[in-house]
């Protein structure tokens, strides 16, 4: 068995339906998600595996140590796969608050729980665990434009408390292996994309609005450049991180996609019209340009030349056709989407768009 915690979140519920899909060579390893149920935490992804023998839910707060702990000697995972975090940049510039508890102090406490259930390991059980700690490109700061990729040597320069947090998250697990031995894996991965993100998010939030024929706000210029992985290829990455990962290594997980924000909601808009076309015209009508976010990276940029050197991995989708899959899934699944688009998240929305 492996423990997920944040498995009902975006990237962790497509890690948990990867890892319990049918697979050549037997039966999948069960795994136990541990999630809190937080505003992006939503049981409905994970409904077609929901009642299967091997898959365990646990609504449950990171920060509890000791009950996490008396899970971990109960089930025995031999792995923590630790999605668990607050991950929005925006909402951490309006409260930050939430960020260092769950992504430092949550980190620390499991940290804590896995020292002592690894302590109590003997012999091949001992010798198999891992704890992989699941982390952002943010934590490296901003490049210019013609700046190198950022690597797994680059320095820190986190510039919001989201990535401040998560930065601050890094350095626990670094220091937990250095410290006390415990096997700790570190992956930083760039912007995902893909089914069941939280309509927050570029992407989803603009095919939301675009359907909707509200105006797509997007922030500054439209310059900002990030590197696009598709969630499918984050999740076969983390695997192969689990598996054959050196200890306490940290491996940068990328697309090989940089494009800037505006070619991504433009991109979103011609695939919207040729799949389902506005009759008011086409959708890049919608585009509004909104004040720019405080502190707002221009560039981020992979280099993943570690990860597939050592471990033999790189993406398997282009932004082209992830991208194309992406708007085919929230076609294909309104009603999950508004489900999603509760009144509290309607919400967050006027709150950090509505003076824009």
């Amino acid at each position: 068995m492996i423990f997920v915690t944040g498995g009902a979140g975006f990237i962790g519920s497509n890690f948990i339906l990867d890892w319990l899909a049918p697979a050549d060579g037997g039966a999948p390893e069960p795994v136990l998600n541990i999630d809190r149920l937080t505003y992006a935490g939503n049981p409905d992804n994970l409904t077609s595996v929901a009642q299967r023998p091997d898959y365990h839910f646990e609504r449950l707060d990171i920060c509890a140590r000791e009950t996490v702990l008396a899970l971990m000697r109960r089930h025995r995972p031999r792995a923590i796969v630790h999605f668990a975090a607050e991950s929005h940049v925006d909402r951490s510039i309006l409260g930050p608050a939430e960020f260092v508890r769950t992504n430092i102090e949550g980190t620390f406490s499991l940290l804590e729980a896995a020292r002592a259930y690894w302590g109590e390991l003997t012999g091949a059980e001992r010798a198999a665990f891992r704890f992989l700690h699941v982390s952002t490109d943010e934590v490296y700061g901003s490049l210019g434009p013609d700046d190198p990729a950022f690597s797994e040597t680059t320095p820190y320069q986190p510039n919001s408390p989201y990535s401040a947090s998560k930065a601050a998250s890094d350095h626990l697990v670094r220091a937990y292996h250095h410290t006390y031995g415990l096997p700790t894996l570190t992956t930083n991965c760039s912007n995902n994309y893909g089914p069941f993100q939280f309509p927050e998010k570029l992407i989803p939030l603009m095919i939301a609005n675009a359907l909707a024929g509200r105006p797509l706000p997007v922030y500054g210029d439209g310059m900002n450049v990030r590197d696009w992985l598709y969630v499918g290829d984050h999740c076969s990455a983390i695997r192969r991180v689990l598996a054959a990962g050196r200890l306490g290594e940290t491996y940068n997980i990328g697309g090989n996609n940089e494009m800037p924000n505006i070619e991504v909601v433009r991109s979103v808009c011609r695939l919207l019209d040729a799949a389902r076309p506005d009759p008011a015209g086409p959708r890049e009508r919608l585009i509004t340009y909104v004040t720019d976010r405080p502190g707002h990276d221009r560039r981020y940029a992979i280099d993943a030349r570690k990860i597939a050197g050592e471990l033999g991995w790189t993406p398997a989708q282009t932004f082209a056709t992830g991208l194309e899959r992406t708007v085919r899934w929230y076609l294909d699944h309104q009603a999950w989407v508004d489900r999603v688009a509760s009144g509290a998240y309607k919400d967050w929305i006027a709150t950090n768009y509505g003076d824009r």
